[in-house]
């Protein structure tokens, strides 16, 4: 998630310049004119913008510069001088602005150097595995100059491996909350009260994917005094939903919210049906996308996933895949692949949407419509990144146009129809002219991909399909997952439902205008024209006229009457007209001289109504920025309107046990049955836990830990106490143990000895006298018990000649035939030579 912007290298092929250096380069004055007062000026002035004002340490700089890097980005400046402060920080810019380099420089400038007695110092949370791994790679290059240790803790990958970092006493953990967990659950003696730095990149996803079980235990174990950093490309400007991160007096830092997606970004949105979206998508790689660009194509579903992949390597392309169930391996290799240009297709789901960072990214296809907005422009975000440009290609069906127009609301963009076949045959070349003046001040035009297109590569695609088993396979359930994921996906506003249906028909996508002539035009025209007919006369009437016109002599009474009823139909409908007409004279004089595609402005502008209300006293329920904030909330779920009047609703607790139950409860349509609610999140009765690849488990101890300790003899100790750390066993004079280090007592300036707790191998001659001294007595002591042992076994086999039966037929031991038996206790023995007692004592028995 490289989102730093480097320099352009110059054209000698140096190091890179920055751009205020080569302002500074072009204004340099001859060397026989002296300076003027103002060059100085800004020459200083351009120099402190760097990140050689922030006063970070000669290691932290290095690393900043080794990367190419010279000024700091908007967000960096804004927010690494709040972080260097102390400050808890909530920060939102758009994507491809450099926030992770806005919390690790900060980071590696505050640790500095590696400290083995410390424990973990540093805890950085995402939200997906593939974010994670690129965070570590980043966090490592910015800390090349320096001994920080960095351990990743993800899902999918070995937990003995894990357990290794951990012993090495890591300052930084990039991790996941779901694997967190699994080792805060498994390891006893990882503590997290030494953490004081904790970063959640990308937070609105991690406080929306259902982890908040996760991120509770997380927290509950840092400590109160820790600085907390909340990261977000579409970040809300209300914290509530925040508050369990344990924020305290956070500063706000929010930038580009006007221009939420990249100015170089073209965005294409064509309308077609859902079984078209194959040839669509299949012609766009083919011919629309060169074959030296890189595409990424997000997918509904897994199966989705492996339909595309076995669909394009039949048809010649090889592309790379990945999505949450997949190998964590499989995962790394795929998209190593493709970074490294060896395949320039990826296909995926929603778990690459948010912090990818692909070099040289050129387009994004988006093959089923996002459900939020947010979701949007974190998948059009992976590319126009770092100054460069890049195309987002957008499949749109009849069931996702109210998405569009939400997405629109939430972008603050106009949005308008295509004009159609007819209006470019009579004016081609203005109307081109309006669509280029249009899509330059930033407004979007959506339109239909061409029929004629699509039915000659449909054709194709159902050869490869009926010829091959596996995609036969994979149709039914890519149908059921595509059914479940309607089922499951967010409402839009009901605002844009209403407004769906008063949309003008779009015509053909300025896109494919180059593509068709004017026959092909004209064509396309007279079939959209035949789509739009509506006969004057019903089938009846039809064969009623025809009837009359071969029976001249005969009358059809119901003819007469469909007539009369269309009459006074046709007269309600004029009048309506009429009405409509009267209305809208006012407008229509007014832009008279404007065509009708240009007044086809679907949203996006502000619609000033005629209203009695004083909007200087006026209080609207619904502010300004509604759609703003609904679109950046955590809880988007449930839809515009729903996310506004949650907010504005007061629940009152019932009196009676079952009210009190029923609010705590709502009805879950999957499981046919109402679930239980904790703060708005559902929560299973269970106690399974959701982790970041979907699966549900029990947050249960599996061993695991014990046994890599007995295999290793190694252990994670982290510190157990707070503060003070346990000390086990006695320290040496003048020190004291702490973790794996050793202090002497020296003060402020005390050193310590690496691995103290180790024995040493090297022995003094007092120390090998005393080991030889040892050794001596044990084998004396082995030799003296051996001698014993073959005393007894004589002293046995000679009582054994003596030994006969008694009276009742039992053979006695031991027995003398002069009464004096070998008695077991104190006092006297009876006459059979057994006393009372357990101490080994001889006895006198009387016979």
């Amino acid at each position: 998630m490289a989102r730093l912007n480097p320099s352009k290298p110059s054209s000698r092929g140096g190091k890179p310049r920055s751009s205020s250096a080569d302002a500074m380069a072009e204004h340099k004055p001859p060397p026989g004119r002296p300076k003027r007062e103002g060059e100085g000026a800004s020459k200083k002035k351009a120099k402190s913008g760097g990140f050689e004002s922030m006063g970070l340490c000669e290691e932290v700089y290095r690393g900043v510069r080794h990367k190419g890097y010279r000024v700091p980005t908007p967000i960096q400046r804004k927010a690494m001088p709040l972080i260097l402060a102390g400050h808890d920080i909530a920060a939102m810019a758009r994507t491809g602005s450099g926030k992770t380099a806005a919390f690790l420089v900060p980071m590696i400038q505050r640790l500095r150097r590696h400290d083995a007695g410390a424990g973990i110092r540093a805890l950085i949370l995402s939200p997906t595995r593939d974010l994670a791994t690129q965070t570590l790679k980043f966090a490592q290059q910015l800390g090349k100059f320096t001994d920080l240790k960095i351990s990743l803790i993800v899902g999918g990958d070995s937990m003995e491996s894990q357990f290794e970092e951990l012993a090495e006493n890591p300052d930084i953990i990039i991790a996941t909350p779901g694997r967190l967990v699994h080792h805060l659950a498994e390891v006893e003696d990882l503590n997290l009260r030494t953490v004081e730095y904790v970063v959640f990149d990308e937070a609105d996803s991690l406080f929306s994917l259902g982890l908040i079980q996760q991120l509770h235990d997380i927290l509950h174990k840092l400590s109160d005094t820790r600085q907390t950093l909340l990261f977000s490309a579409t970040l809300p400007q209300a914290l509530a939903d925040f508050a369990k991160a344990g924020l305290r007096d956070p500063q706000i830092v929010r930038l580009d919210l006007d221009k939420k997606i990249s100015p170089d970004l073209k965005l294409a949105f064509f309308t077609l049906r859902q079984e078209e979206k194959l040839a669509a998508l299949l012609y766009l790689v083919r011919e629309r996308i060169s074959s030296e660009e890189q595409t990424i194509i997000f997918v509904s579903t897994k199966h989705h996933v492996e339909f595309l992949n076995i669909l394009f390597r039949e048809e010649g392309l090889e592309p790379s895949l990945s999505y949450g169930a997949m190998d964590q391996e499989a995962r790394n290799i795929h998209i190593s692949k493709f970074r490294a240009r060896k395949t320039m297709i990826l296909i995926v789901t929603d778990v690459a949407a948010r912090g990818l960072d692909i070099p040289l990214l050129d387009n994004v296809v988006n093959w089923d419509f996002p459900a939020k907005p947010k979701l949007f422009v974190h998948r059009v975000g992976r590319v126009a990144r770092q100054g460069r440009s890049g195309t987002a290609y957008t499949f749109v069906t009849s069931e996702d146009m109210a998405y569009l127009l939400d997405l629109h609301l939430f972008l603050s963009k106009p949005l308008r129809p295509a004009p159609t076949e007819e209006e470019l045959l009579k004016d081609m070349e203005g109307m081109n002219l309006k669509i280029d003046r249009a899509l330059a001040n930033g407004e979007t035009v959506y339109g239909r991909f061409p029929q004629t297109i699509i039915d000659l590569v449909s054709d194709g695609i159902k050869e490869v399909i009926n010829g091959c088993t596996d995609l036969i396979a994979l149709e039914k359930p890519c149908t059921n997952a595509f059914h479940l994921y309607l089922k499951t996906r967010p409402m839009p506003s009901t605002e844009s439902i209403r407004r769906v249906k008063d949309l003008p028909r779009e015509g053909l996508h300025p896109i494919f205008r180059d593509v068709l002539g004017s026959d092909e035009l004209s064509a396309l025209a007279f079939s959209e024209r035949l789509k739009s007919f509506r006969p004057k006369q019903t089938i009846l009437e039809a064969e009623g006229e025809a009837a009359r016109a071969r029976n001249s002599k005969g009358s059809n009474q119901w003819l007469d009457v469909m007539k009369k009823k269309r009459e006074v139909h046709e007269g309600i409908i004029n009048l309506v007209h009429q009405k409509n007409n009267v209305d809208h004279e006012p407008k229509e004089e007014l832009v008279e001289n404007i065509s009708n595609w240009e007044r086809k402005d679907v949203c996006g502008n502000k619609r000033k109504l005629q209203s009695f209300r004083d909007e200087e006293y006026y209080i609207s329920s619904v502010p300004q920025n509604q759609h703003l904030e609904a679109g950046l909330s955590v809880r988007a779920n449930e839809g515009f309107v729903e996310n506004r009047l949650d907010a504005a609703v007061l629940d009152l607790v019932d009196d009676e046990t079952s009210g009190m139950q029923a609010q705590k409860t709502r009805y879950h349509w999957k499981k046919n049955k109402f679930v239980k609610l904790n703060s708005g999140d559902r929560v299973t009765a269970t106690g399974k836990i959701k982790t970041e690849s979907g699966a549900k488990l029990k947050p249960t101890k599996t061993g695991i830990y014990k046994k890599w300790q007995q295999k290793t003899h190694r252990s994670i100790d982290t510190g157990r106490k707070y503060g003070g750390f346990a000390e086990e066993g006695a320290s040496t004079t003048g020190s004291h143990q702490r973790g794996n280090r050793k202090h002497t007592a020296a003060g402020r300036g005390r050193r310590y000895i690496p691995n103290a707790d180790v024995p040493s191998e090297i022995r003094n001659p007092e120390q090998i006298q005393k080991s030889r001294q040892q050794k001596a007595m044990d084998i004396a002591r082995m030799k003296n018990r051996s001698t014993k042992e073959s005393k007894f076994q004589k002293f046995q086999k000679n009582n054994r000649r003596h030994d006969g039966p008694s009276k009742d037929g039992k053979f006695q031991k031991n027995r003398r035939p002069d009464g004096n038996g070998k008695g077991r206790g104190k006092g006297k023995g009876n006459a059979n030579g057994f006393g009372k007692g357990k101490g080994k004592m001889k006895g006198k028995g009387t016979r």
